[in-house]
């Protein structure tokens, strides 16, 4: 009975050893992803940085003509909502974190009776939804862990396409902001229209004035450009800020099973040892015993 059960947990810590040997492996590949991710983001922020000043230089110069594709919108018919989370899983509460703030948002756009367009960046979303009953209309995929300006473009022009269109009215964003490594947090911003740079808190790095701007061809027009690139930015760096909090989420799911997998492991050898030492009690009792019987035996 001991020997059978010591077998068992020999095989236990065997396997737990082995998976130790995975987590540990994803762990240091996560952290090396994050100093990647982190450069990326890094090197992207001069292009929104300006972007944002000439959108903010162009509505300054033309207020009436900004207000076609800037601000908030008084009425909202109907929202397009996208949700971005990662293709893979072993995350801790990234992918759940956003799912679930997406789902608020969509009752609460329910329950106030306005419509809406539901799209998604990586498998994970897809899944959730399919297996909610809850239909997307586009799912991008194979692109939340190393996305490329082009990737940030494809999806620019499927959500500004109804919003062009007068199909919808406003363009909700909902990903993880990667403050720091420390730091994610998942928020829901407006993408289209595209937030009015003087009610920012100079978050984007424009500033507040200052200098002249001569606009060739009128604001009206160059307004009606630089709207998609704005756009392709925004959602280039939520992608970016999504890569990194993804790694980051990865990182710290894995070193907390690696450390659970070494204290398992630990609690697993102390029983081992112990049913080993029982079985080997056991035994040496059955010899002493058997002993005496024999001495008892020749005596009588």
């Amino acid at each position: 009975m001991a020997g059978g059960q010591e077998r068992v947990l020999r095989r236990r810590i065997r396997t737990v050893q082995s998976t130790r040997k995975i987590t540990k492996a994803m762990e240091l590949i996560a952290a090396s992803q994050i100093v990647r991710a982190q450069n990326r983001m890094t090197a992207n922020r001069p292009y929104r940085a300006g972007m944002a000043r000439i959108v903010a230089d162009a509505a300054r110069e033309d207020p009436r003509a900004a207000q076609k594709l800037l601000g908030t919108p008084e009425e909202r018919a109907r929202v397009a909502v996208l949700a971005i989370v990662a293709d893979r899983g072993l995350s801790g509460p990234y992918n759940s974190s956003v799912l679930r703030a997406t789902e608020r948002l969509v009752a609460e756009l329910q329950r106030e009776g306005i419509g809406f367009r539901l799209f998604s960046v990586g498998k994970k979303a897809q899944s959730y939804f399919r297996f909610r009953g809850q239909p997307v209309e586009r799912a991008f995929t194979q692109m939340s862990e190393r996305p490329s300006f082009a990737d940030a473009r494809e999806v620019a022009g499927v959500l500004a396409a109804p919003f062009v269109a007068g199909e919808v009215d406003q363009v909700l964003l909902v990903s993880t902001r990667y403050r720091s490594a420390g730091s994610q947090v998942v928020e829901t911003r407006q993408l289209l229209p595209i937030p009015d740079p003087a009610a920012e808190d100079g978050h984007h790095g424009a500033p507040a004035g200052g200098g002249y701007t001569e606009f060739e061809p009128d604001v009206e027009s160059l307004l009606a450009e630089l709207g998609p690139k704005a756009v392709e930015s925004e959602i280039f760096t939520a992608l970016l800020e999504g890569a990194a909090s993804f790694f980051t989420a990865q990182q710290r799911a894995m070193a907390a099973a690696t450390d659970n997998a070494d204290d398992l492991i630990t609690t697993l050898s102390r029983i081992m040892n112990r049913a080993r030492q029982d079985a080997i009690t056991t035994e040496i009792m059955e010899i002493v015993g058997g002993a005496e019987a024999l001495r008892h035996s020749k005596g009588a």
